[in-house]
C-alpha cells in the first residue's frame, strides 16, 4: 500500500500528515504558519515533509493545500488573501527540498475532496464544501469529480461581495462574505460587542485578560459552551451570515448537500442549528423544491490533509 503526505497551509498553521490509501492518517505534525515571508514558510512545509518522510519510507508523494488561488498546472499559488503569496511557484520550491513529487491543490478543494471520497459527504455526486476558518474557502464536487474553473481558481466563495463598502478584506475589496461569517467574523463580533457593551460581555473578557483584544475564537467558544449569552450572540450573527450565503449559493448551484469543515465547524450544534434555520428561511422557492442536506464535515480538521494526500495519487 502507497503512502501520501498530505500538508494544510492556512493563515496560522501548517499541518501535515502521512495518509493511506483508505483516508486513514497514521502520524500528524503541525508548525505555526510564517504567514509573512513566502520563503519561511516554504521551508516550515518541507520541514514537516522531511520528518514524516524520514520516518515513512513508502512515502510516494506530497499534496499541499494551500489558501489560496492555484494556477490550472497545480503548481503555483497566484494570490492568497491571508499569506504572503503573490504568483508563488511552491511545487517548485517544496519539491527541490523534499525530493518527492508534489501537487499544489487549494485547501478548500482538498477539503472537499477528503470528505467526497471518506467523510461526509459519501456518496453524493453533487456537493458543494465550504470551509469557515481565516477565511472561508470552497470546494464544488460534480459528478464526482473536482471542479476547479477554466482557470483553476473556481469557488472562491469567501471572496462574494454581501455588504457594499462593508468590511476591508485580505483580498483588497470590502465587504466580502468571509469578513461576516468565519473565524475572524466571529472574534470580530466578539470584541466589537466587548467594546461597547463591556458589562454583557463580563465573561468574554474575563477569558481574554481583561481587554477585547485578549479575546480569539477558543474564548468565544469556551464562553459559549458555557452558555454565555454575549458569545452565543456572536454565533448566532456568524451562523445566520453562513446560512444566508448557502441559500445563495442554493439557488446557483442546486447542490445535494453542503458540507461545512474548517476549524470554525468544530463549534458544531454551536452553528448548525442557527445556520439550517437561516438557509430554509431564505431559500429560493422554498416549499417547492428540495432542500440540500447542511452537514458537518466528518474528518475535522483533518479534512484538507486527507484530500490533498489522496489528490496527490490522482
Amino acid at each position: 500500500m502507497s503512502l501520501t503526505i498530505g500538508v494544510d497551509v492556512g493563515g496560522t498553521k501548517v499541518a501535515a500528515g502521512v495518509v493511506d490509501e483508505d483516508g486513514q492518517i497514521l502520524e500528524k505534525v503541525r508548525r505555526p504558519t510564517p504567514s509573512t515571508n513566502p520563503q519561511e514558510t516554504a521551508e516550515v512545509i518541507a520541514e514537516v515533509v522531511g520528518l514524516l518522510k524520514d520516518k515513512y519510507e513508502d512515502v510516494v508523494a506530497v499534496g499541499l493545500g494551500a489558501a489560496g488561488f492555484v494556477d490550472s498546472t497545480r503548481s503555483t499559488v497566484l494570490f492568497a488573501p491571508n499569506l504572503a503569496w503573490r504568483d508563488e511557484p511552491i511545487k517548485e520550491k517544496v519539491e527541490s527540498r523534499v525530493g518527492l513529487p508534489v501537487i499544489v491543490e487549494n485547501d478548500a478543494n482538498a477539503m472537499a475532496w477528503g470528505e467526497a471520497r471518506f467523510g461526509a459527504g459519501r456518496g453524493e455526486d453533487f456537493l458543494v464544501c465550504i470551509t469557515l476558518g481565516t477565511g472561508i474557502g470552497g470546494g464544488i464536487i460534480v459528478d464526482g469529480r473536482l471542479f476547479r474553473g477554466r482557470f483553476g481558481i473556481g469557488a472562491e466563495f469567501g471572496h462574494v461581495r454581501v455588504v457594499p463598502e462593508g468590511r476591508r478584506c485580505g483580498c483588497g475589496n470590502r465587504g466580502c462574505w468571509e469578513q461576516y461569517a468565519s473565524g475572524n467574523a466571529l472574534v470580530h463580533e466578539a470584541r466589537d460587542l466587548a467594546r461597547v457593551a463591556p458589562a454583557m460581555a463580563a465573561r468574554l473578557l474575563e477569558l481574554g485578560n481583561g481587554t477585547p483584544e485578549g479575546i480569539s475564537g477558543p474564548e468565544v467558544t469556551q464562553a459559549a459552551r458555557e452558555g454565555d449569552m454575549a458569545a452565543l450572540e456572536c454565533f448566532r450573527t456568524v451562523a445566520k451570515w453562513t446560512g444566508q450565503g448557502l441559500a445563495d449559493l442554493a439557488a446557483i448551484l442546486d447542490p445535494a448537500a453542503f458540507i461545512i469543515g474548517g476549524g470554525l465547524s468544530d463549534a458544531g450544534d454551536l452553528l448548525l442549528g442557527s445556520i439550517q434555520e437561516t438557509f430554509a428561511n431564505a431559500l429560493t422557492g422554498r416549499g417547492h423544491r428540495v432542500t440540500a442536506d447542511i452537514r458537518i464535515a466528518e474528518l475535522g480538521s483533518s479534512a484538507g490533509i486527507v484530500g490533498a494526500a489522496d489528490l496527490a495519487r490522482v
